[in-house]
Parts: structure tokens; C-alpha cells; sequence
């Protein structure tokens, strides 16, 4: 799958200055442009907020040589050792230094490489910066903290509706370059639904697109209709019924699912089962993010909630 078809690759913000971020987060990044000057790095944040972007505009903007290397798929110290050895041996092309962007590093073992890569970082220093994504910081040992910058990619409160109007009018702008036909609503929708994964909207658009527009059957998978019939099942202890709704939902996100469940459950559940249900949502919320089978994952959670929870 070429990289001008995945809509995400093709509409990738090429400079800082076209990066839709928090106005701290803008500043920061321009002046290290703007210097000329790019040291060790972590970003920290959420799936899909621009921590990759970010690194490969900078790269991009700097003209500089860059490697990508995925933490998750590639964590061998000894294939992450050769590919980095193999890139900073050489002369860049561009001249001065080069930069290897280790995506997911909280994947990362904490015990053997992320200590080695310590190591990395410092053998290399005359040729080669760093910079480290991860969607949990807590999982990046203390000395690779010691030697990065690290950048929080949060949205502040009183940013979220202006940076999502941002997105929304870059999302639209996205589909009329590829003459699919769009309700505005529905867009909207999406955009608020996924809220700050710019990846996975971007993603569910082009997904959507398929059947010639996007309309509001977008709207249709996490209707109160579909979370009623879930309820019901877990209220029932019919387990059979639970799975298959997760079975039949599971094209949506099991975090939208989570925070459905969470924004009703007053709605549903005695008050004293509340506290222990936020923490059944926490924890299998958490989870999500290193599950390699989702549907066991949500399987689990709804019957752990099935289990515990009293009901109106």
C-alpha cells in the first residue's frame, strides 16, 4: 500500500508552521527551527497527536538526514544497535548531523534496551540526535529522561475547541482535494468522537469514503440506541449477547466504547457502583494501548463490569 494512497502519509504536515498543536508546543518547535539547533528529544502523548509529525518536520525543515525505527516492531538491542550504527557511520548527505527518530520507545525493554540505548546516545553523539515518541512517559527509564528534551504533547482545556475547528476545516479540506462529498455535521462528528487522534480521524474518513461520501451513518455506531443494548446485556448477565455487540462494534474504538460507558453510567448504575466501575474503565482503557487482541480486551472489561456492577 503506497504511501499516496493512505490519506494520512499523503496530507502529512511538511513544516512546523502547518502542524496542528497547542501554541507552547508551535513556539518551541519554530525556535528550534528558527536556531538551527535540534538536541536530544522525547515527546510524550497520546496515539495520533503529531509526536512522529512533529520529529519529521523538524527534520524535514532542518534538512537534515533522518532514520525511523519502531520501537515496537523493532526492539532487539542488536537490531536496533546495527541499524543505528549503520546510519551514523556514514556522511550525511545533507551535510552536519544525522537524526534517528525512535518511534514507540516506551515499547522498549526497560531492563536491557532502553539502557543500551542510553549507551547509543551517547556513543553517537558527534553525528547523531535523538528523538524519542512514546504514548507513556513513566515507561522511559529515568536516565533517558535525563539526557532528552521532553515535550508533553497535551492540549490545554481552554485550546481543545480552536485546535479542533483547525483540524475540522483541515479534514474538509482534505476531502474536497479528493472530490468526496461530505456533510459537515458528520465530519464534525468525527472529529469530536476521536478527539485529539488526528491519525485515527483522518484514517476513519478515508474508511468512510469508500462508499462514495461521508454522511451521517458515521453517526450510527455508538448511537444511545447501541449503548442501551449494551447496557441491557451486561444489566441481564447475558453474556452470549455482550460478546456478540462487541463482535459487531469492534470498527469502533474500544476507547470511544469506554468513555460512552463512562459518560452514562449514572444513567444505569447505583450510585455505589459507580467508583469501582471508573476503575474497571482505567484500567482496561490503559490496557488498550498493548493488547494484541482488542475484542478479548473489551470482552474482558464488559464482564468484569457484568460481574461487580449493581444496576438501576
Amino acid at each position: 500500500m503506497s504511501n499516496d494512497f493512505l490519506w494520512v502519509e499523503k496530507y502529512r504536515p511538511k513544516t512546523i508552521s502547518e502542524c496542528i498543536l497547542p501554541t507552547d508546543l508551535k513556539e518551541v518547535f519554530s525556535k528550534i527551527v528558527e536556531k538551527n539547533e535540534l538536541p536530544n528529544m522525547l515527546f510524550s502523548g497520546s496515539a495520533g497527536v503529531g509526536k512522529t509529525t512533529v520529529a519529521k518536520a523538524l527534520c524535514n525543515e532542518l534538512e537534515l538526514d533522518y532514520i525511523l525505527i519502531n520501537g515496537s516492531e523493532e526492539g532487539n538491542i542488536d537490531t536496533l544497535r546495527g541499524k543505528i550504527k549503520q546510519f551514523a557511520s556514514t556522511v550525511s548527505l545533507q551535510g552536519g548531523y544525522k537524526v534517528v527518530i525512535l518511534d514507540e520507545a516506551d515499547y522498549l525493554n526497560p531492563q536491557s534496551t532502553q539502557p543500551a540505548l542510553r549507551a547509543f546516545i551517547e556513543e553517537f553523539s558527534n553525528n547523531c540526535r535523538f528523538i524519542l515518541t512514546c504514548n507513556f512517559k513513566n515507561r522511559i527509564i529515568e536516565p533517558l529522561h535525563s539526557r532528552c528534551s521532553v515535550y508533553e504533547f497535551g492540549i490545554p482545556n481552554d485550546q481543545k475547541p480552536q485546535l479542533a475547528a483547525n483540524f475540522f476545516g483541515r479534514l474538509t479540506d482534505i476531502l474536497t482535494k479528493e472530490a468526496v462529498p461530505f456533510e459537515q455535521k458528520a465530519v464534525a462528528a468525527l472529529v469530536e468522537r476521536y478527539f485529539p487522534d488526528w491519525r485515527r480521524v483522518i484514517n476513519e474518513c478515508q474508511r468512510y469514503s469508500v462508499s462514495g461520501r461521508i454522511d451521517a451513518g458515521v453517526l450510527v455506531n455508538l448511537s444511545e440506541d447501541n449503548i442501551n443494548s449494551l447496557m441491557t446485556s451486561l444489566k441481564d448477565k447475558d453474556f452470549k449477547s455482550m460478546r456478540k455487540w462487541v463482535v459487531d462494534n469492534m470498527d469502533t474504538e474500544p476507547q470511544a466504547i469506554f468513555r460512552k460507558i463512562y459518560d452514562g453510567m449514572s444513567t444505569y448504575l447505583q450510585p455505589q457502583s459507580i467508583p469501582q466501575v471508573v476503575l474497571i474503565l482505567a484500567d482496561y482503557q490503559y490496557k488498550n494501548a498493548f493488547v494484541a487482541d482488542h475484542e478479548l480486551n473489551v470482552v474482558a472489561c464488559m464482564t468484569e463490569i457484568m460481574a461487580s456492577a449493581e444496576w438501576k
